[in-house]
């Protein structure tokens, strides 16, 4: 009897998660994975991404070269037939904006405090749930991969312009899932609505800014076009999480400003460096400046710490009491 129970316990334990994982990336992982927002999609976007093919094989059947075919070139993606516009509107957007509840669950009931009082710090905390819901929207993404495979078979697809869409569906992904986890730690639909709102609109112009420059300039999608695209994604992905670690501060000095007010201003800010950024490098270079807000971002809200080398203080405990005086007479 002793002998089944522990192999049943050596089996659980070749079943669960490694702990490389981290703590709160295998958390994340079982509650999403449980979740509605996962299966449902999941199942849909197969059943949605057969019709899409059955509609393009009843069209002309195939698409023509652009050269503008490079990573967020949102306007090729959306005219690159059914297929891609079922896979933007599920993998890039609907899964996405599930996380518009993840950081609402740490924050309303507290745990967020419980979490930080263990190893894990606010990256890892906001970091663990990103991981998680990117890679739901990444694995979902893989799944439709054989229906790539059979629109080349049929000669429907070329090869680099649906490389430059299924870069463009993980990157909008990645910054859609930064800013759905960032607007969540906010309390209220309409304040997470806002918040949402000006995420969107300060990639699109943070982003739209240097790639339409660089593609204006070089006349295609060349080396600095993508340069830029991926630094925005890099930049907007930071920020979403920034956004997302403010909220987890559990202390704010008289003297400082709040945290999240600050990361907010940055959203507002990006597009304006980006653009200076963008004129200053000839049209080219944009990316410098999504570099740069991409730094300010990480120090914006680090946490101050003291040296190693400094003591902590002495703790103030009282004095022992007297022993009680005995009666001489006794």
């Amino acid at each position: 009897m002793l002998a089944a129970q522990m192999m049943a316990a050596v089996e659980n334990v070749k079943d669960d998660l490694p702990d490389r994982f981290g703590a709160m990336l295998v958390k994340e992982l079982r509650q999403n994975m449980r979740r509605g927002s996962f299966v449902y999609p999941f199942i849909g976007i197969h059943l949605f991404a057969i019709v899409a093919l059955l509609i393009e094989f009843q069209g002309d059947g195939g698409y023509p070269y652009e050269k503008y075919t490079g990573m967020l070139n949102v306007a090729l993606l959306w005219e690159s037939g059914p297929f891609w516009k079922v896979v933007t509107v599920i993998c890039a957007i609907i899964m996405p904006l599930g996380g518009l509840v993840l950081m609402g669950q740490e924050l309303d009931e507290g745990n967020h405090e419980l979490l930080l009082l263990t190893k894990l710090s606010r990256w890892k905390v906001v970091r663990g749930k990103f991981i998680t819901l990117f890679g739901l929207s990444l694995l979902t993404f893989i799944s439709l991969l054989p229906y790539v495979i059979v629109r080349y078979n049929v000669g429907a697809i070329e090869v680099i312009r649906e490389m430059a869409c299924s870069a463009s569906v993980v990157g909008i992904a990645a910054m859609m899932c930064a800013g759905a986890i960032g607007a969540s730690s906010f309390r209220g639909l309409l304040a997470r609505i806002g918040v949402m709102a000006l995420f969107i609109g300060s990639a699109a112009l943070g982003c739209g800014i240097p790639i339409a420059g660089a593609g204006g300039v070089t006349s295609g999608a060349g080396l600095f076009f993508n340069l830029n695209a991926l630094a925005g994604t890099i930049c907007y992905v930071t920020l979403g999480l920034s956004l997302a670690r403010s909220r987890l501060r559990l202390v704010v000095h008289a003297y400082e400003v709040k945290p999240s007010y600050m990361v907010v201003g940055l959203l507002v800010f990006t597009p304006f460096v980006v653009g200076m950024a963008t004129a200053m490098t000839a049209l080219h270079a944009g990316f410098v400046g999504l570099i740069g807000m991409t730094l300010v971002a990480i120090y914006a809200d680090a946490t101050p710490k003291a040296p190693a080398w400094v003591k902590p203080p002495a703790p103030n405990v009282p004095p022992p009491a007297p022993p009680p005086m005995q009666d001489a007479s006794a």
